[in-house]
């Protein structure tokens, strides 16, 4: 990762500039063809520096529901149970925790009734007693990591 790659994640982290030709603006802020920029974005997604990128919703204002949910999975299937999550489109992202439950999820979905059914999906799949644990206050952290 060079200087151009760390400026550029550095300023991504507070969102793309909202106006009508964003990567322009930004090739503006960091010196850059636009071009570039983009495709250092492709870069970093591929080799897994980065492992999303896209816009933030607010999915319950979107007419939407989500979810926080844990899963206590053995050890010697949290490969597998991993991968059985990371194939499904609602669950926005997994991770492992130090922690009798120790796979922690998010599920994005549609509706309220669509966050149980994956849930029980999931259940099924996995045969494992899914922790849900919904929303009960919304918090905004304005979480930056600087590089």
């Amino acid at each position: 990762m060079d200087d151009l790659d760390r400026r550029l994640i550095d300023r991504l982290q507070y969102g793309l500039p909202l106006v009508r030709r964003p990567w322009e603006a930004l090739a503006d802020e960091l010196a850059a063809p636009p071009a570039e920029l983009r495709r250092r974005v492709q870069a970093l997604l591929d080799d897994g520096t980065l492992t999303r990128f896209g816009p933030m919703f607010d999915i319950e204002r979107l007419g939407g529901a989500f979810t926080l949910a844990a899963l206590a999975v053995p050890e010697t299937r949290f490969e597998e149970v991993a991968a059985l999550l990371h194939d499904l489109p609602e669950v926005a992202h997994n991770y492992r925790r130090e922690h009798a439950y120790n796979m922690w999820f998010v599920l994005a979905c549609a509706t309220p009734a669509d966050v149980a059914a994956s849930l029980a999906r999931i259940e099924a799949r996995t045969g494992l007693a899914v922790l849900d644990l919904p929303k009960e206050a919304t918090y905004h952290v304005g979480l930056h990591f600087p590089l």
